[in-house]
């Protein structure tokens, strides 16, 4: 039995059915149905305009794929296994609507320098979606950071107290996070802005075609140069996936600290009702599982990009089937990611912040023991001296369970005769924060700066 397959002129024999399960991708690459539409239509404009087929003969095959544009759209396109991928799914349903002259349209072209253009512009449609909902996140971390510019918490250090630090200054070192982000995925547009079509199979093609018209027709920047490199080059993709990584690392890290700061023992912030959930069997439980989702679905992103850059690792040029693994990862990571900025979105805009038990959680905690050696060294004590002076005086009130700042005056000075009465002014938190005024530094008018700058970047967008 002779195959049917549109490449199976020289086959003989035609495979078992869950072969060409195994081999098939229309299951997936079905999303770039729209994409795979377009890059036909510029293509065939192409060849009408460069005389490679007749005018009439490309309008003909541009209506045919203008009507199945909009079937697609109205959800009426059926996709057939035994087509194998979206391409030829496509050109069937072309020979359906318009007869054999849609077997034109492939002149001059191969599927790997079909599906390269197509993923190309998937990505490309989609990364400005990426880039909008991070400004959004931003602007929401700005909106919080607003109104905690002076909320004053614990700092950490090895999940330690460390120092005191403004809510505002740290939400604001995750804008910094987030903007590095946006920044990459900015940069990602310039390598997914290339058109390969024209490349062909891996070599070119001997006909008159015209590249930069087909690149101009789909919105392209710029044609890839070499036609080797055209058809197996998935370094756009690998960096949307590295770029998710890095992105959903910053989530997860800031999901991490909700989920620990919305615990009974810290009681820092409380989520929102429409992002908790509840115990099928505790009453009282409320569960920071939105946060948890984030948590875990970076780990589904880190291996999507293992995943690809394990299939890319040691192909030989050009196209390998293996490439057809490229896109599953990238249309999951792309949903992913959309999905989860918009829930932190949505988690920052409703959270409830426990200013009292931030600020209560710094009074006891010897965070301000920086300040005492700091005051030292301003006496004329030799740091490492002030530092050692400090670490006994801490010692002793642990034992004792005395705070620093509720010491009396008599027992510090036994520890260094240096100390005064103003002291107990240097060792409140509020100072601890707002003596903090170097550039980077985590004191309430800095905060308030760095609003006002970020502000400024994201109204130029």
């Amino acid at each position: 039995m002779t195959t049917t397959k549109l490449w199976g002129g020289r086959f003989t024999a035609k495979a078992e059915e869950w072969v060409d399960e195994f081999g098939a991708s229309i299951h997936f690459d079905q999303q770039m149905a729209a994409e795979d539409i377009e890059g036909s239509i510029a293509h065939a404009k192409m060849l009408g305009k460069q005389g490679i087929i007749a005018s009439s003969e490309s309008e003909q095959i541009i209506a045919g794929l203008k009507a199945l544009q909009k079937e697609l759209e109205q959800g009426d396109l059926i996709f057939d296994v035994k087509n194998e991928d979206i391409h030829m799914n496509i050109e069937s349903l072309l020979t359906k609507k318009i007869g054999t002259v849609a077997g034109k349209l492939h002149t001059a072209r191969s599927r790997n320098d079909q599906v390269a253009t197509d993923f190309h512009l998937w990505v490309k449609h989609r990364l400005p979606e990426v880039l909008n909902v991070l400004t959004e996140l931003q602007q929401t971390l700005l909106a919080l950071a607003t109104k905690h510019a002076g909320t004053i918490m614990s700092g950490y250090t090895h999940l330690q107290h460390a120092q005191p630090i403004t809510y505002g200054h740290y939400l604001l070192a995750y804008f910094e996070m987030i903007q590095r982000d946006y920044e990459r995925f900015q940069f990602n547009q310039k390598h997914t802005d290339l058109s390969p079509l024209g490349s062909a199979a891996l070599a070119g093609t001997t006909f008159p075609i015209d590249r930069e018209f087909v690149a101009e027709e789909l919105g392209f920047s710029d044609i890839y140069h070499n036609s080797l490199d055209a058809v197996s080059d998935r370094d756009f993709a690998l960096e949307f996936l590295s770029n998710a990584s890095i992105l959903m690392m910053h989530l997860s890290r800031m999901a991490e600290e909700m989920i620990l700061w919305s615990t009974y023992e810290f009681n820092y912030i409380e989520l929102s009702d429409d992002f908790s959930t509840g115990s099928s069997i505790m009453p009282q439980k409320k569960n920071a599982d939105f946060a948890e989702l984030v948590r875990g679905k970076t780990g589904r992103t880190y291996g999507s990009l293992m995943a690809l850059l394990t299939t890319m690792k040691s192909l030989p040029l050009a196209y390998n089937k293996d490439m057809q693994e490229d896109k599953e990862q990238v249309f999951d990571v792309m949903d992913t990611v959309i999905a989860s900025i918009k829930i932190f979105s949505g988690m920052l805009s409703g959270l409830t912040v426990h200013e009292a038990r931030m600020l209560a959680s710094t009074q006891d905690d010897f965070s301000n023991a920086t300040e005492l050696a700091d005051y030292l060294a301003t006496k004329g004590v030799p740091f490492r001296q002030a530092h050692a002076i400090v670490g006994q005086l801490v010692l002793e009130g642990i034992q004792q369970h005395v705070p620093l700042q509720k010491m009396s005056l008599a027992v510090l000075q036994s520890a260094a005769p240096e100390i005064e009465d103003d002291i107990y002014q240097v060792l409140q938190s509020e100072t601890a924060v707002n003596r903090r005024t170097s550039i980077s530094g985590t004191a309430v008018e800095n905060v308030k700066k760095e609003i006002l700058r970020h502000k400024a970047m994201l109204e130029v967008r």
